[in-house]
């Protein structure tokens, strides 16, 4: 939960000469990698939203090459999306822009739908209900969050990922209500 810094505290950090200052920051810095990250693209001119999304894809693409494995991939790939949700989240705190946020979720449900629609089938439950949220997330993000001319660059592409979850045999266990909103195909 975000500190509101007090007066007297504000007080004490001017008083400090910057050789102080600079001691504290990287104290905090080495203890919060996140802050370290969002200071980074804060302060220098070489890390942009471009590069934090490339950095973010590529983490998130090695987590699905690496830490999904072939024998238990009911259990691993649930894990692993959440893990890549948790990356989509880091990156989004850092940078504060929700249409990287829905980009990242775009890029991994071309993953997921390029690479494990099988895994959409009955005995992966888990990650069919995982994917499906994310989907139904990430159209709400676009509705909500950006501008209404970015819904129909998005919609063609959430439209087949939702002919795809519908298709599954697992479609009959979603258990939380489709938007309004979204004009879904039937």
């Amino acid at each position: 939960m975000p500190v509101v810094p007090s007066a007297d505290f504000k007080r004490a950090l001017r008083q400090l000469s910057e050789k102080e200052k600079e001691t504290l920051l990287l104290r905090a810095v080495r203890r919060d990698a996140e802050f370290y990250d969002a200071l980074c693209f804060e302060l220098l001119p070489d890390v942009t939203l471009a590069t934090v999304q490339a950095e973010t894809e590529d983490h998130i693409h090695e987590l699905f090459n690496v830490s999904v494995s072939g024998y238990l991939l009911h259990k691993s790939l649930p894990k692993v999306l959440s893990k890549a949700q948790k990356e989509v989240a880091r990156a989004r705190r850092v940078t504060k822009s929700r249409p990287l946020e829905v980009e990242l979720n775009m890029y991994t449900l071309r993953l997921i739908f390029g690479n494990y629609t099988g895994s959409l089938n009955s005995s992966h439950a888990l990650f069919y209900k995982a994917t499906a949220r994310l989907a139904v997330r990430t159209a709400g993000l676009v509705i909500k969050s950006l501008h209404e001319d970015l819904w129909l660059e998005y919609k063609p592409e959430l439209d087949d990922f939702f002919r795809q979850l519908r298709a599954s045999d697992n479609r009959w266990q979603l258990s939380f209500e489709v938007p309004q909103e979204l004009e879904l195909p039937d």
